[in-house]
């Protein structure tokens, strides 16, 4: 997850207000109320279901960029998180296990049985709990820029990240990210309790290696070169869902159906809603892969569901 004090200036652009209504046109918008958060959600475009995740300290508006590469062949969904954009904080800590069961309960209300999923970083994080707690929720999942331990990130990023609370409100004034928050959140004066609640949430410590070894689905991870999380936790990652752990043979026998991918030149900052991180994660995720014979394709529910639209 990005801290919060380092304020890059690749993100600026797609942090500016009014950028999303250039690359995002009528999307179907509606909010719902789920333990105590009122969501924020936009619908996008035609086709099979895709579920796209936000980063921490961002919101919807943070993925535009991407959005005509999604939405080109995709129906995409789009959700504000807890505290994030257009969605209230509520009074609960921010969690990504409380807010993937709330997603799943959205889910639900706007009828979509089973989707893709896509989330970066903190969306990431919460993408990733949806596909544990939830796996007949998720087709296939990209996590990019996440981690499933709090050691995967760089050590001096963790003493950072545990820094941020209330007190950088004053700090961020003048910042894109306050600016957006500003202008389109329910109540900005809450925004210093979102940073509270960030800082509580970074100070976690937690390991998901378990749960993420016990993922059926097919899973990519994508990342930059100079990302902010360790390579070797990257490679960890891969090899708790199989991949990493021999050559694929000559036939793909031994080839796992979960892929990774590390972009060159890029960032953890730079990924948010990068063109190009999305061109990597389409294929995958439209199920143009190539697997080997022990990885079947799941079923294509998903697609089902997006005949109904």
């Amino acid at each position: 997850m990005t801290p919060t004090m380092l304020i890059p200036t690749a993100l600026t652009a797609c942090l500016l207000p009014g950028l999303a209504a250039g690359a995002i046109l009528k999307p179907t918008t509606g909010h719902a109320t789920i333990r105590g958060v009122d969501y924020y959600y936009e619908v996008h475009g035609k086709g099979e279901p895709l579920l796209l995740l936000h980063g921490g300290n961002l919101s919807i508006d943070s993925l535009a960029p991407s959005m005509p590469t999604f939405t080109k062949d995709r129906q995409v969904i789009l959700v504000d998180l807890q505290g994030h954009g257009r969605t209230t904080l509520g009074n609960r800590p921010l969690r990504c296990e409380a807010i993937a069961d709330d997603l799943a309960t959205l889910l639900g209300q706007l009828g979509r049985t089973q989707v893709d999923v896509l989330g970066f970083s903190f969306g990431g994080c919460v993408a990733l709990r949806l596909a544990v707690q939830h796996p007949d929720r998720v087709r296939r999942l990209a996590l990019v820029c996440t981690v499933f331990a709090d050691d995967g990130w760089y050590p001096e990023m963790r003493v950072q990240q545990k820094q941020i609370g209330a007190a950088m409100a004053p700090l961020m004034a003048e910042t894109p990210i306050y600016k957006t928050y500003k202008a389109v959140a329910p109540k900005p004066e809450d925004f210093p309790r979102l940073l509270d609640a960030l800082g509580d949430y970074m100070r976690q410590t937690y390991d998901w290696s378990g749960d993420v070894a016990k993922l059926r689905m097919p899973v990519m991870l994508i990342y930059g070169d100079a990302d902010m999380i360790r390579p070797e936790h990257q490679v960890k990652f891969y090899q708790l869902l199989g991949g990493g752990l021999k050559d694929a043979g000559w036939n793909r026998e031994n080839m796992s159906r979960n892929r990774l991918a590390i972009l060159p030149d890029l960032t953890h900052y730079e990924a948010a809603g990068a063109p190009r991180v999305a061109e990597a994660a389409l294929p995958f995720l439209n199920g143009q892969y190539r697997g080997g014979k022990n990885a079947p394709e799941p079923a294509n529910t998903a697609k089902t569901e997006a005949l109904k639209k």
